[in-house]
């Protein structure tokens, strides 16, 4: 006899409540497509070439025209998702962070420092 294993599926509203909660307090979790994911530990030459690369996308687009999040959530309706990317490249909103993380609509590319990095508008 075989036995499957169903895993719970969480919104993002449950998620956002379970953060203020302080359920998830201590814990490096993320929300990836309904399932709430351990994140893994960031050794040095990751969190060195994470800084190193936005750095020089910031270089290379300068500040009016693009912000360089690291390691802050991203909402993704869509997919239930907010990630937390090493990099992402998202509208220069200001102040506008405080009230809701970077909301994503389209995504374009997205990934962990060892695949594509996230680059969202």
């Amino acid at each position: 006899m075989t036995h499957s294993l169903t895993t719970a599926k969480w919104t993002l509203e449950q998620y956002h409540q379970m953060i203020v909660a302080g359920i998830l307090d201590g814990q490096p979790v993320e929300l990836l497509n309904g399932e709430i994911v351990e994140k893994p530990p960031e050794g040095e030459p990751h969190a060195f070439y994470s800084h190193d690369v936005a750095k020089y996308i910031e270089h290379l687009l300068g500040e009016d025209r693009a912000m360089v999040r690291q390691g802050k959530p991203i909402t993704i309706p869509s997919s239930n998702s907010e990630p937390e990317p090493d990099i992402a490249v998202v509208q220069p909103l200001g102040r506008e962070y405080l009230r809701h993380h970077n909301l994503i609509r389209q995504q374009r590319h997205m990934g962990r420092n060892n695949s594509p990095a996230l680059i969202c508008a």
